[in-house]
């Protein structure tokens, strides 16, 4: 058996995903999942994730992982891509806790209201809370990126992984990066390694 993973082809939460199974060598099997048409709501998919989201990984054994963090740390353990427990792995894991509370509620759900659920005038308030909060993300990552390469001194790391998934698709949320030019240059940097492939832009 392989790993198997439920994924949606647009999240940046599930690119992440089958990015760190390509960069740590991992066959996998996909089966796409689309959340807005309520896929990840049947009793088939609740069974293995209650919380009705995607990403969600089946193991060779049958185990369930879910949360795109905690899969990039389960599989980036003992690799380049997670440093050994220290301060080093600290300054990863808040990075990865940022990126779920400051950055992505607000660039990813930006660019789904406005790219996928089409409803730009009728969500205009809370789009106006993301571009907010989006743009307060994005301030605390141009004053880290505008002096380094990556995100940690370790070098690239989940972190980074895991910090680009939305990052470079900020502009389908209306985000224009050449205000954070330290964060486009980064976008740049860490899409052109090696086993990184785009996010699949909207038809």
């Amino acid at each position: 058996m392989t790993i198997t993973v439920y994924g949606f082809g647009m999240s940046g939460n599930c690119w992440k995903v089958a990015t760190i199974l390509r960069l740590t060598g991992r066959a996998f099997s996909w089966i796409e999942t689309d959340s807005n048409a309520g896929q990840t709501r049947t009793p088939e998919f609740l069974a293995l994730n209650p919380n009705a989201k995607v990403p969600a990984v089946v193991l060779e054994d049958g185990t369930v992982i879910t949360e795109s963090g905690a899969i990039l740390l389960h599989f980036a353990e003992s690799t380049p891509w997670l440093p050994a427990p220290g301060l080093a792995r600290t300054r990863v894991l808040e990075w990865l806790f940022f990126e779920q509370y400051s950055h992505e509620p607000a660039i990813a759900v930006a660019r789904n209201i406005i790219t996928y659920l089409k409803q730009k005038p009728a969500q205009a308030e809370r789009l106006r809370q993301c571009w907010e909060r989006g743009a307060q993300a994005l301030d605390v990552m141009e004053r880290r990126l505008a002096a380094h390469d990556f995100l940690t001194d370790a070098g690239p790391t989940v972190a980074d992984v895991a910090l680009v998934a939305y990052t470079q698709a900020a502009d389908e949320g209306e985000f224009d990066l050449a205000r954070w030019p330290g964060v486009r240059a980064w976008v740049a940097r860490v899409l052109a390694l090696p086993g990184f492939t785009p996010l699949p832009k909207p038809a």
